[in-house]
């Protein structure tokens, strides 16, 4: 594809620091990251209705680049980039295809300086976004504090506001934006949001077919086509992704499809977008350091395998009232299914009294069956027992949002005034059981057919089946005031309010009623100091309510295999976060090209965050728990050059996460105290939180068909998940090089290649302590390990290489 360079009568977009002006071409040949809208300028109330047959020339037409201030659907809604009170962080799609991934996380890692990915599951498709220390995961129990929106859909699920990364068809994304200080996002954007408008006929025209193939079984490919014709548009786009994994059963199968149809006319546009996915996983999960040593793709308790489907619809509408008034709104609907098969140690165990019958975490406590009738004894006496834990959930949700803008002047001073509302509605069916089986000398537990039926004193396991029900209602407002042509003012908030009710389907001890409301306000500003230079600064707060996952399963006395087994209702407080943030940013033309640069500065204090608290009585068992205040902050800056020839970006990013209360926890760390505790103190360091990030990348075109590039990322050390206490030494830092080559070989064909972690570097991005007794050291005899650390090990060197063809 050509390169070239896009020149505008504004220098919005030079404000937006890791946006390359010079995008790869679409097939339409528009070059945008942001979305765009033209305006006129003044933008007065008396200004021509954007149906005016006026010359352009006569018009003023600027080209204005708007970032999101409101989930909604449509790319033409937004805020001018130069007014908005927080950092701006933008990805769009040519930066995607430079990753040559259908995972849009790794262009979210390589391009927003707080963003670090992790990998707690052992799949780089279902990869832990961390942003500024919070976290969008897809593995249940894990504390959520980023919103995600696709095309205006919030699309943390239902059950435990886990993100899938998987199901977003990535070759159809148009734009990626994280916003910060705005609560119009709704709940659970403690740390901000992501927001992902898609591709439609109007903005993307033509066709692409793109297939890429490479180490550990790679094969991927991918078809997008646009069109449009008169008022009418269409896209479709197909990704179908093989991976047999670096490590034992880490295969991956990915499928997906995302399609819409649009229609507009001079004051309006609607879009039907409709997608559904079918993904297939195999997780490695965290390994032994012990066993890593002697092979990179070792595993430890196996199967662990993820299953998951999405189909949803999404009907969106933006009306031009007025020439100052316009109204849009979205009706959605979303049906999600997951099952997982998870191998792990048990606390079953022959009892001591009759070694004939089995018992439960103690030797005296029975192991009952389904029907409540202590189990026989059937495995060998010299049998390591294990457990397959299988889980299934099914959610539907439905929604609706309607929003209306209003542009009309303030006393005399440009305003935008937004106010919308919001109604979600998801109905969850969750289902847990406990197959009892036998651990062999690869670590693979295969099944006996014996399922565990209630057990434990007090009861800790057995069948789960939970009918969940959320409702989430949000009503919002946000202006901004131009107070001089330099100075701008942004205030408002949201209100939330959300009502949970649980209904066990089995007894009565899930069944809950639970209701959380409040309002989250904002404030901020923009000073532009000279017309290279602006100023921002701004303070907003974020909720999150408690997901059922937690609410079921928030009982010290009764704790639960997290994400498997909910035993208890207890009431859990909503998290509350307040962030101040602040910085500047610019751009400056030199004789080389464009230079953008920001640097800013946050703090996210949050009341009453949420934990999972491993349990004292039952190794891996725990519970959840507000557990006081955390604070995250730190600093930002980046900077990137841009050229017709030449594309060069530089960030860092330091998060410094403490707690900030006293704890006492339960920890498998060395230094746990003879009941297995550890003692937190104010400032101690959150685990699994990086605390310096450095991304340096570049592009440069040796012909015009002829293009290399490479990129780096360097990661800091981090303390253990379990390590709380900060006694352990951290997991190391680590740093990783790629390179990457294309050559045009005409208007049609394309070929590329890259090569990931060139240098093979061996490094690990998730460090947690286990149980060194639960199951014997296979590879070293039978023996037991002797080292309690286990880590999610990175890939190895691989290569890959494609074939792009654009009609």
């Amino acid at each position: 594809m050509g390169v070239r360079v896009l020149v505008i009568g504004t220098i919005s977009l030079c404000l937006v620091p890791g946006i390359d002006h010079a995008e790869a071409q679409t097939a339409s040949g528009e070059s945008e990251v942001l979305p765009a809208i033209e305006v006129v300028a003044p933008p007065t109330s008396a200004r021509p209705a954007r149906g005016s047959t006026a010359p352009r020339a006569t018009r003023n037409v600027r080209r204005v680049y708007v970032y999101p201030t409101a989930p909604t659907p449509t790319a033409r809604s937004g805020m001018d980039v130069d007014k908005v009170p927080a950092a701006i962080n933008a990805v769009g799609a040519a930066q995607i295809a430079r990753t040559d991934s259908l995972n849009i996380a790794d262009a979210l890692q390589q391009r927003v300086p707080g963003i670090v990915l992790s990998d707690t599951t052992g799949n780089p498709f279902m990869p832990d976004v961390q942003f500024r220390g919070f976290v969008a995961s897809p593995v249940s129990g894990t504390p959520q504090g980023l919103a995600v929106y696709q095309n205006g859909v919030r699309i943390n699920e239902a059950f435990g506001d886990t993100v899938n990364w998987d199901l977003i068809p990535t070759a159809a994304i148009r734009s990626v934006t994280v916003v910060t200080n705005n609560p119009a996002f709704g709940l659970n954007a403690l740390g901000g949001a992501v927001n992902v408008l898609m591709k439609d006929g109007f903005n993307y025209q033509g066709a692409e077919i793109n297939t890429m193939g490479g180490s550990f079984g790679r094969i991927q490919s991918s078809a997008q086509y646009g069109k449009q014709i008169d008022n009418v548009s269409v896209y479709g786009a197909l990704e179908g992704v093989r991976d047999n994994g670096y490590r034992n059963f880490s295969e991956s199968a990915i499928r997906r499809f995302y399609g819409d149809v649009g229609y507009r006319t001079d004051s309006s546009e609607f879009h039907l977008n409709v997608g559904v996915a079918k993904n297939n996983f195999g997780a490695a999960a965290a390994v032994p350091v012990e066993l890593l040593q002697r092979y990179w793709g070792a595993t430890y308790t196996t199967p662990q395998t993820t299953d998951n489907r999405v189909a949803y619809a999404n009907l969106t509408g933006k009306v031009e009232v007025t020439p100052t008034w316009t109204i849009e709104g979205s009706a959605r609907v979303r049906a999600f299914r997951q099952k997982t098969v998870d191998g792990n140690p048990t606390e079953t165990e022959p009892c001591a009294a009759d070694p004939g019958l089995l018992c439960f975490n103690d030797d005296d406590v029975p192991a009952n069956g389904l029907n409540g009738v202590q189990l026989a004894n059937p495995f060998p006496a010299d049998a390591v027992l294990g457990q397959i834990d299988r889980t299934t959930t099914r959610s539907t949700t439905t929604g609706a949002t309607l929003q209306a803008t209003n542009t009309d002047q303030l006393f005399g001073h440009n305003n935008q005034f937004m106010i919308g509302t919001s109604f979600d509605s998801g109905v969850t069916r969750f289902g847990a059981s406990a197959e009892l089986g036998t651990i062999g000398s690869n670590y693979v537990v295969s099944g006996s057919g014996i399922f565990l039926g209630p057990s434990g004193e007090p009861v800790s396991i057995g069948p789960v089946s939970l009918r969940a029900t959320n409702r989430y209602t949000g009503l919002y407002a946000l202006d901004t005031f131009d107070v001089t042509d330099a100075f701008s003012i942004s205030g408002g908030g949201r209100f939330n309010y959300a009502s949970i009710v649980l209904q066990d389907q089995i007894g009565t001890a899930l069944n809950g009623n639970h209701t959380f409301s409040r309002f989250n306000p904002m404030i901020g500003g923009t000073y532009k100091i000279t017309p290279e230079l602006t100023a921002y600064a701004g303070y907003s707060e974020a909720n999150r309510a408690p997901t059922p996952l937690e609410l079921a399963c928030a009982d010290p006395a009764r704790p639960c295999l997290i994400a498997a087994f909910l035993i208890a209702d207890p009431p859990l407080k909503q998290v509350v976060s307040r962030t101040f943030e602040a910085g500047f940013r610019g751009t400056k033309e030199l004789n080389i090209g464009t230079l953008g640069w920001k640097v800013g500065a946050f703090r996210a204090t949050n009341a009453d965050d949420i934990l999972a608290i491993p349990s004292p009585e039952l190794q891996g068992f725990g519970y959840f728990q507000n557990v006081g205040r955390t604070r995250r902050q730190g600093i930002e800056a980046q900077v990137n050059l841009t050229s017709k020839t030449l594309q060069l970006y530089a960030s860092y990013a330091l998060v410094d996460a403490r707690f900030l209360d006293p704890l006492t926890l339960t920890s498998n760390s060395p230094f746990a105290d003879a009941d297995g505790n550890i003692q937190v103190l104010p400032g101690n360091r959150i685990p699994a939180i990086p605390r310096n990030r450095v991304k340096v990348g570049i592009d440069y075109s040796i012909t015009d068909a002829f293009k290399v590039g490479g990129d780096a990322l360097f990661v800091g050390s981090q303390y253990f998940v379990g390590d709380e206490s900060n006694q352990a030494a951290r997991l190391p830092g680590y740093s990783v090089f790629n390179v990457h080559a294309s050559y045009q070989i005409n208007k049609t064909f394309q070929l590329y290649a890259r090569v990931d972690n060139i240098l093979d570097h061996r490094y690990a991005v998730y460090g947690t302590f286990f149980e060194k007794d639960d199951i014997p050291n296979f590879a070293n005899g039978g023996a037991d390990f002797t080292d309690a650390r286990s880590v999610s090990p990175a890939r190895p060197r691989a290569f890959y290489a494609g074939l792009k063809a654009t009609f």
